[in-house]
C-alpha cells in the first residue's frame, strides 16, 4: 500500500500522526509527512484509521505498481 499526503491540500491538523505515530509525523511547517521508510505503512493496523481521521481528506492509498 502506498501512502500519500497532499501538501497542498494537508492544514497540519495531525490527527494522522496521533492515529499512525508509526507511519506519519509532522515537518517542521506543521505539516503531515509519511515516515521516512514506511511509505508502504510496513503493516500498521492504524493506517486506515489515520486516513479516516484526516479532516481534509490529504492523505489517499493506492496499491503499488506490480
Amino acid at each position: 500500500m502506498d501512502i500519500h499526503v497532499d501538501t497542498d491540500v494537508c492544514i497540519g491538523a495531525g490527527q494522522c500522526a496521533l492515529a499512525a505515530p508509526g507511519v506519519f509525523t509532522q515537518d517542521d511547517d506543521g505539516f503531515s509527512t509519511v515516515l521516512p521508510g514506511r511509505e508502504d505503512a510496513g503493516g500498521d493496523p492504524m493506517l486506515r484509521e489515520a486516513v479516516r481521521a484526516c479532516p481534509v481528506g490529504a492523505i489517499t492509498l493506492s496499491a503499488p505498481p506490480e
